[in-house]
């Protein structure tokens, strides 16, 4: 059984034909504490004719964190650390988005929830981290609610010791840092 608390890490994206791109990220560390950052989008992301509605694009650059302040947070805080995700997005290749902007190495390897709860198949880890999310009333596309569903089900599993409140995110695209 792992030390501590494990890692768990969920990324909400913006996907069309023409684009592909991360917009937020949250991440749990070992002692309880989750961050949860708005992603500015890396200039490369973003071709002169590509649709994206001016008000979205303009929120991610006014309220998101520039991707060496999230490089150099991430590489704080989850150092040489296996990071479990619930495998259901591309979260491998949004996290080597990230990087290769910035041309650095990915300081932690992501692995899917079920290689750290053994002895249940996907299908189920996958109902009962979407029983929790209903149970909580998390909003699916917010990425810290993603990465608390984790946490979540890991406390169910046995991994993680009961806690009292859920996470809350106040928008500003800062790294925020909250207790779960």
């Amino acid at each position: 059984m792992p030390q501590g608390i494990p890692n768990f890490l969920d990324i909400e994206f913006f996907q069309n034909d023409e684009l592909f791109f991360p917009t937020a990220i949250a991440w749990s560390l070992e002692d309880g504490r989750m961050k949860t950052v708005v992603i500015e989008p890396d200039e490369s992301w973003l071709p002169q004719d590509a649709e994206l509605a001016d008000d979205e694009l303009l929120y991610l650059r006014e309220q998101g964190v520039p991707l060496i302040e999230l490089a150099r947070a991430l590489h704080e805080d989850l150092p040489d650390k296996t990071v479990y995700t619930d495998g259901l997005d591309p979260d491998e290749t949004l996290v080597d988005l990230i990087f290769d902007a910035i041309q650095m190495p990915v300081p932690f390897e992501l692995a899917p929830v079920e290689e750290l709860i053994p002895g249940i198949d996907r299908e189920t880890l996958e109902d009962q981290r979407r029983d929790l999310m209903f149970e909580q009333s998390l909003e699916p596309q917010l990425p810290e609610n993603g990465v608390y569903a984790l946490l979540l089900l890991a406390q169910q599993e046995g991994l993680v010791e009961a806690q009292e409140h859920p996470p809350e995110n106040d928008g500003d695209g800062s790294i925020d840092e909250e207790e779960w």
